[in-house]
């Protein structure tokens, strides 16, 4: 059995409600739901983490080493762009991280351009909305 896991960082659980214009109406329930829904008849482990504090995100990775998870889809929101803590904890994890982010952070302010943790992920994914971390999943879904 796969195990992935989603996490999210700094306010995006107020999602639908902060920012529709750049981030939808859509919640957070309601992307578990759509995920939750595509694996619904695989062999697969889902294990959803949403914190507004850095630590709290860090301490998440390290259990997902010590419990085998096979990959990470992470939107690390503000986080993105500031932790060289969150980095290494990627880095260090050896686990196999997508970073996502709904709204394309390249047409945005110009200190969302530069990601401190692009660096440590197997690739990233932005500006599709939810569809980002549908496209995720499929990857770390996909029969090698």
């Amino acid at each position: 059995m796969k195990k992935i896991a989603v996490i999210n960082g700094p306010n995006l659980d107020r999602l639908g409600r902060r920012e529709p214009e750049v981030y939808g109406t859509a919640t957070l329930a309601d992307l578990e739901a759509m995920l939750r829904e595509t694996v619904a008849n695989k062999e697969v482990e889902l294990d959803f983490f949403q914190s507004n504090h850095e630590g709290a995100i860090i301490d998440r990775i390290a259990s997902y080493v010590d419990r085998g998870f096979d990959g990470i889809i992470l939107n690390a929101a503000g986080l993105t762009h500031t932790s060289v803590a969150l980095r290494d904890a990627i880095q260090g994890s050896e686990i196999p991280t997508i970073e996502v982010h709904i709204s394309n952070i390249h047409q945005r302010e110009e200190f969302r351009h530069r990601s401190m943790t692009a660096p440590a992920c197997v690739g990233m994914i932005a500006g599709l909305g939810f569809h980002g971390y549908q496209c995720a999943l499929d990857y770390f879904l996909r029969e090698d």
